[in-house]
């Protein structure tokens, strides 16, 4: 491989971003990506593993991975932090029930080594229904 294929590949990587859709089950992750790519949300159901997205605005791609929640696919969350650049915390701000488990999620990965460079944004989702949150100290 030579220089300029080298260069090439950093200069393409500046402008290439992978980003973590990340939170419990039933919080809408899935249903926020195919909003966000204009596509039906009528027949969604529960993530087993993962879907990649790609979005490509002027020169820059948003690789987005959206990772089950369900308890038992929570520990394999690890296995997609390698070169994540930012992660998405989707919150189902109208399950008070669950937001305790939420917390001591969203901390468990704060602790994470591997993520250390990674940005975070906190999407309080569902703030349309009746009841929902509106305040959160996590």
């Amino acid at each position: 491989m030579g220089l300029l294929t080298i260069i090439r590949k950093n200069r393409q990587k500046e402008h290439e971003m992978r980003i973590l859709f990340l939170g419990l089950d039933n919080a809408g992750k899935t249903t926020i990506l195919k909003k966000l790519n204009k596509e039906d949300i009528s027949g969604i159901s529960p993530t087993l593993g993962f879907n990649i997205k790609t979005f490509v605005h002027d020169r820059y791609t948003l690789n987005i991975w959206d990772v089950g929640g369900q308890r038992m696919l929570r520990p394999y969350w690890r296995n997609y932090f390698e070169q994540t650049d930012a992660i998405v915390w989707v919150v189902d701000s109208g399950d008070r029930f669950r937001m305790q488990d939420c917390k001591e999620e969203l901390h468990s990965l704060l602790t994470e080594d591997r993520l250390a460079g990674a940005s975070l944004l906190v999407f309080a989702n569902k703030q349309d229904l009746e009841g929902s949150m509106t305040n959160f100290l996590m």
